[in-house]
């Protein structure tokens, strides 16, 4: 008998406990009157930037959180702040982010969403943010191992992250009739931003960025900023004054004993529409190059995403060489070479250091190449990144798309 007391009160106070702090997280969010929740394949963290950015100018007191290659808290005054993590990302992780924003009195909270396994985005939105605004950037096919296994699944996986009764802003053309279906059901309003207002950021909104950002993020971060009262010409100015997110697409250019070097950083677009996209744009703004070297970084724990790329990158304009770094490179060398590729143009430098593989971007690049890094950021990724940074004479910097 008095074992069953005990475990009825262990039930009784553990229930209790959570009670209680269901109730001071609602408590947290009723207090922060605008919350932006953000998701989506390609583009979360420039879009959550851009958007604080935003609100920030129009005079809203505003933080901002996000998940990318290096998670970050945004203050008010725009100042970033690491995000410690004792063990693992954890969704949870949310509720300290939203309990702090509510300590500094923020009127808005611009969060990114970082779940990707659908119930998980679900209960993200539902139950941790509870937004006033979501913000789909767009769905591509990313993470089909969690979200797959094709593009239209992805989107369903994105679409939980709806708000109820409230307002979902996205950029996304091809699958809106998945938001739709969504938005109707929690009763929440689908803006979407149309190809017109995409093509209405021009060249001199653009320009105002010391990055080179991409129209459809600053369309989509404008008309929510738009929706919350800043008009466009302060929400931009304010924009334009906001720092990349560490993962952003990078350009460094080496001049290295007489050899030049241009070293594009996509680590983060890691998906093959992205990667393509950024890859032909690299080629177009650097025709004149002797050599194109491309390095794709694998993860043994990746495999779906290797396949994908592998497969994807015979198709497109072609490089002269492919370096394989990271783990798992033989996956990517197999299904790449079976979908095509001349595995005379494959070099494995998995077990390479990170000087060990400039030295061998330097021997295949002859006396001008231009060199991009794709796959992921993790690993030996972001060292490269750093390798090139600290030894170049030229950064330019883009947000992911």
């Amino acid at each position: 008998m008095d074992r069953i007391a005990i475990v009825l009160g262990l039930t009784l106070l553990v229930t209790g406990w959570g009670i209680a702090e269901a109730l001071l997280h609602l408590r947290s969010l009723l207090r922060i009157p605008f919350r932006i929740h953000v998701n989506g394949t390609r583009g979360k963290s420039s879009v959550t930037r851009l958007i604080a950015a935003g609100l920030r100018a129009g005079g809203i007191r505003t933080c901002a959180k996000t998940t990318g290659t290096l998670p970050r808290m945004i203050m008010p005054d725009g100042k970033e702040y690491p995000i410690y993590r004792p063990s693992r990302a954890n969704v949870i992780e949310q509720v300290r982010i939203i309990d702090n924003a509510r300590e500094i009195k923020a009127e808005a909270m611009v969060i990114e969403c970082m779940a990707l396994i659908p119930f998980l985005q679900w209960l993200s939105e539902l139950h941790l943010v509870r937004g006033t605004h979501g913000v789909i950037t767009n769905a591509r096919a990313d993470h089909l191992d969690v979200m797959g296994p094709d593009e239209t699944d992805v989107a369903k996986a994105l679409a939980g992250m709806v708000p109820r009764r409230g307002k979902l802003f996205t950029a996304e053309r091809r699958h809106l009739d998945i938001f739709q279906m969504a938005s109707d059901d929690r009763g929440t309003q689908l803006i979407p931003i149309t190809a017109e207002e995409v093509a209405g950021i021009t060249e001199e909104d653009l320009g105002g960025f010391v990055y080179t950002e991409h129209a459809e993020n600053v369309a989509l971060a404008l008309r929510v900023c738009e929706d919350l009262g800043v008009d466009r010409a302060t929400a931009l100015r304010g924009m334009w004054e906001a720092s990349p997110d560490p993962g952003a697409m990078t350009t460094h250019q080496l001049d290295f004993f007489g050899r030049s070097v241009i070293f594009v950083n996509g680590f983060a677009a890691n998906d093959p529409e992205s990667t393509e996209r950024i890859w032909d744009m690299a080629l177009q703004k650097h025709p004149g190059v002797s050599k194109r070297v491309a390095v794709f970084n694998c993860r043994a724990d990746r495999p779906d995403r290797s396949l994908q790329l592998a497969r994807a990158c015979v198709t497109w304009t072609p490089a002269d060489h492919y370096v394989l770094i990271g783990t798992g490179t033989y996956i990517f060398a197999k299904f790449a070479t079976e979908a095509g590729l001349d595995p005379l143009r494959v070099i494995f430098a998995e077990d390479r250091r990170v000087e060990e593989i400039f030295e061998s971007i330097l021997d295949l690049g002859g006396k001008s190449c231009l060199v991009m890094g794709m796959g992921n950021i993790g690993g030996p990724g972001l060292p490269l990144v750093r390798f090139f940074r600290n030894r170049s004479t030229y950064q330019e910097a883009s947000a992911s798309t």
